[in-house]
């Protein structure tokens, strides 16, 4: 096992306890990550929301082996006070990440640089490492994950005994994902077996799993959805580093020459598809909460079966019963949960509308061409012509090599171009800022813009807020290189940001997200100077629908 570079303090949020977790529900999943990681790596501070601060408010139980102290909010680094919980910052540092998804990736990477034999640990990450990666404010299936069946829930086990009669409706839209066929990166190859298998008249059976998988409870019984057992086979095969069979991978030649289209489609294991990922992490302490609650309140409530199903499979993954075991998540074995008859299943046809995305203008496009094409039909021509403020230019021979965005991997021509638009965003921050302002760079990639503005302007503290973690790490060695006291980088999604500031910078923030940049700054009060995005193009996301 690798020393540890620094230490790191992980904040979570803390409103309440109740039954067997933690809440907000973000900090309840976060815990249940570090058990199951077995993560020792982080100083963990409890934030309570209201003003007392008492060692006497949480059950030690429910913490498992991890030291956890308790902290006011007032107490908090202020980068930290700007954020969103969960967070984590270097001890001492100026280098934030916040957002439960930012967050929970970052314990997996750090938890593997620690001690790479966990493999297992890495996989959680999935295919190209990109599980949970995409904004929540673009990914439908990120926002469901990170926001929506957390609040879900917490709304489900607060609301008055009336309104518990229904399944929240993001509930019912996770059973629906989860009856979706799965697509993997080597999709034509496994469905092509699974034919195989059909062809053969295969019989349905679950695979044995491992010790742990047979210490409790009685076998999984999967009355509604039976899975084919060469989905179970893959799956679990890559849990438990086992090869699946030869002889299902040879393929007979007729199933070679098979089309794809008349290839049979993939059943859900777990969350994502055939693989145990952070989805599951996130969803298993959610879920839980959901059903517990539903069957101490004696609710007939409509079934789930895929759900229920998912629930049992992933208890059976080596390591969840013990983490959950720290955590005190008594988990419920499966006939608990199908004990409502048949006539009371769920139509997920009747899931409301309002799930969905509205599509109203679905096939609204933007972007440069288009819009140039209506400019031009309609009589409205670019014209150009010399820069108005010649002297806004920068001195760029005479600045430190490091604020040149050519310090930020990019092309020579490309650096060049980003001078010449750095020169008229530098130029109109200047004439708004103040003295002790706070200037927030929105999407600042590499910090091309952040770092000139931090340079230029060190009576003003700069914000760098990116998603991005290897562009933001680029960033923030270029300030190291420049010894700048006056700056704060914030590993984020754009809604974690919660701080105040006195102007906001975005140049060429993707698409929708110069929109978000606008919005954001004009709640806030604040001023901006932005460059929208030069390419790709806009579309109608959760947030936004176009044209505005």
């Amino acid at each position: 096992m690798k020393d540890s570079v620094a230490e790191e303090h992980l904040y979570l949020g803390f409103s309440h306890q109740y039954r067997d977790s933690i809440f907000p529900l973000h900090t309840s999943i976060s815990l249940f990550l570090l058990s199951y990681c077995d993560c020792k790596l982080f100083k963990i501070f409890l934030v309570p929301t209201g003003e007392n601060v008492d060692d006497q408010f949480v059950t030690k139980k429910l913490l498992g082996d991890l030291e956890v102290h308790l902290i006011s909010r007032c107490q908090l680094p202020v980068v930290v006070q700007s954020c969103c919980l969960p967070a984590v910052v270097v001890k001492d540092g100026k280098f934030c990440r916040a957002g439960l998804s930012v967050v929970l990736r970052h314990i997996i990477q750090k938890t593997y640089e620690a001690d790479p034999s966990k493999k297992d640990v890495l996989e959680l990450l999935g295919f190209k490492k990109t599980c949970l990666k995409a904004c929540a404010e673009v990914s439908q299936w990120t926002r469901l994950c990170e926001i929506s069946i957390p609040l879900a829930v917490e709304g489900f086990l607060t609301a008055s005994p009336e309104h518990c009669q229904t399944i929240p409706p993001d509930i019912l839209q996770l059973e629906r994902k989860l009856g979706e066929p799965v697509r993997v990166h080597n999709d034509d190859k496994i469905r092509r077996q699974k034919l195989q298998q059909q062809k053969a008249g295969a019989k349905d059976a679950v695979p044995v799993l491992g010790k742990e998988a047979t210490e409790e409870g009685k076998p999984v019984e999967m009355h509604e959805h039976p899975l084919p057992s060469l989905e179970l086979s893959i799956a679990f095969s890559k849990l438990l580093v086992q090869e699946v069979s030869d002889a299902v991978n040879r393929e007979a030649p007729r199933i070679r020459r098979t089309k794809t289209s008349d290839l049979p489609l993939l059943d859900h294991v777990f969350a994502e598809g055939l693989y145990f990922t952070l989805a599951d992490i996130v969803l298993l302490p959610c879920i839980h909460q959901f059903l517990v609650s539903s069957k101490k309140q004696g609710k007939n409530l409509v079934n789930l079966p895929l759900i229920s199903n998912w629930y049992q499979r992933v208890q059976k993954v080596p390591g969840v019963k013990k983490a959950a075991g720290k955590c005190n998540m008594e988990l419920l074995q499966f006939p608990e949960l199908m004990s409502a008859p048949e006539e009371e299943l769920q139509d997920l046809s009747s899931v409301p509308h309002e799930l969905e995305e509205d599509n109203e203008d679905s096939h609204f496009i933007g972007g440069p061409r288009p819009t140039m094409t209506k400019l031009m039909e309609n009589g409205i021509e670019a014209k150009f012509s010399p820069h108005p403020c010649p002297n806004w230019t920068l001195d760029w021979t005479n600045l430190p090599s490091a604020v040149s965005p050519g310090e930020g991997k990019m092309s020579r021509d490309r650096a060049l171009r980003k001078q010449q638009q750095l020169n008229n965003l530098v130029a109109a921050v200047t004439k708004l800022a103040k003295p002790g302002d706070v200037i927030v760079d929105f999407c600042s990639g590499g910090g091309h813009v952040g770092i000139v503005l931090a340079h230029m302007m060190p009576s003003c503290q700069v914000v760098l807020i990116e998603n991005k973690e290897l562009s933001l790490m680029r960033a923030k060695d270029r300030s190291d290189e420049l010894g700048l006291n006056n700056i704060w980088f914030i590993q984020a999604n754009l809604d974690y940001f919660n701080g105040t500031f006195n102007i906001g910078v975005a140049l060429h923030a993707c698409g929708v997200a110069t929109d978000m940049v606008i919005e954001h700054c004009i709640k806030a009060g604040a001023a901006f100077v932005i460059s929208p995005c030069c390419y790709g193009f806009i579309q109608n996301t959760v947030k936004f629908k176009y044209p505005r």
